[in-house]
This record gives C-alpha cells, structure tokens and sequence, in this order.
C-alpha cells in the first residue's frame, strides 16, 4: 500500500499526523509517511478523514 499526498491541496489540519503519528509525521521540516507504521484499515481510515482529501491511498 502507498499513501501519496497532494502538498498543494493540504490545509494542513493536522487530522492526520494527530490521528496516526508513527505513520504521519513531520522530520526535519519534511512531511513523512509510512504506511507499514500501522494497519491498512487505520491508514485508509485516517485517509479518509483528512478534510482536504490531500491524500489518497493506492494499492
């Protein structure tokens, strides 16, 4: 599983990095994910509640 994120779409609301921080995180001023940090049905389901539907998961 790959979880891209559309930097230009992002608001920057923080559901994600709140929700799932050992899969989204920010390291050096970069915007980290790692997917394999937890299970698919957490990250499609984090995915799925980012408000400004910047990312998108792909299997």
């Amino acid at each position: 599983m790959e979880v891209k994120w559309d930097q230009n779409a992002c608001e920057h609301a923080g559901v994600c990095v709140n929700s799932l921080p050992n899969v989204f995180k920010v390291e050096d001023g970069n915007f980290v994910i790692d997917p394999s940090a937890a299970s698919e049905a957490e990250v499609i389901e984090t995915v799925s509640k980012c408000p400004s539907a910047a990312l998108t998961v792909h299997k």
